[in-house]
């Protein structure tokens, strides 16, 4: 594992331009609970309450669990040492974005700077019939569901529901990002969940060197992955950034 880590250290190190694709893994060790998997959260509730259409029909009873998923679990979750190593190396020039599946905002919490959300953030709230954005720390939601102060419309949290679009900013920056990266971090992600999967393989058919930390194998590990780190992200960020600096 050292030779990985030394080898993965200097690649980063030579490379122009460097994007990291994080998925739930790497907020599981900062207490956000995944959605998929034997502890998922979709064991526990029922994934139809993100389902836009049925969320439309159905506002002020989504939003019970809603509030539960998101603004219970996730309200007191704090970046892990994987966030900070992160936003360390965006600091010192050896990051240039982190392209992320989390909603969880906790990337800027760190201090990165260039995050591509490519599912939204939950920390932001959305009118549907105005626009609006609000900052979820506006609303005290105790009190549900939360109404647009200009139109009295329910907010709906700003993050993507089952049959929604990616945010256009997101994906044509995140996919910008991967053409030209040198080097593609993949970091608690499965490849299960698409288009957002295809950005480090898009990276990948563009030349990049793929480093992989999880500690599993995942479905990016035979397809893509060049260098498989395997273990927490957390733990391996913190041997990667002992090299790094």
């Amino acid at each position: 594992m050292n030779l990985l880590i030394k080898e993965s250290a200097e690649i980063i190190k030579e490379s122009k331009f460097t994007i990291a694709f994080t998925g739930a893994g790497i907020s599981v060790e900062s207490g956000v609970p995944p959605f998929r998997g034997e502890h998922g959260l979709w064991n526990k509730y029922n994934p139809e309450v993100l389902d836009l259409g049925y969320y439309l029909n159905n506002e002020e009873e989504c939003w019970i669990h809603i509030r539960e998923i998101f603004y219970d679990f996730f309200a007191y979750a704090k970046p892990n040492k994987a966030h900070e190593v992160l936003a360390r190396m965006e600091l010192e020039g050896l990051l240039n974005s982190v392209i992320t599946q989390n909603i969880d905002n906790l990337h800027f919490d760190a201090g990165n700077k260039t995050v591509h959300e490519f599912h939204g953030n939950s920390k932001k709230l959305k009118c549907l019939k105005c626009a609006k954005i609000y900052d979820a720390s506006e609303y005290d939601l105790k009190n549900i569901p939360p109404r647009c102060k200009s139109d009295n419309q329910i907010l709906k949290p700003d993050f993507i529901f089952f049959g929604e679009g990616i945010p256009h900013d997101a994906y044509s920056n995140s996919f910008a990002d991967a053409e030209k990266a040198d080097v593609c971090i993949i970091i608690g992600s499965t490849g299960e969940v698409v288009p957002a999967s295809y950005v480090p393989r898009t990276a990948k058919q563009n030349g990049a060197t793929i480093i992989e930390i999880n500690p599993e194998e995942s479905l990016f590990t035979e397809q893509v992955t060049d260098i498989h780190l395997q273990g927490k992200a957390g733990e391996i960020l913190a041997l990667l950034e002992k090299e790094l600096f």
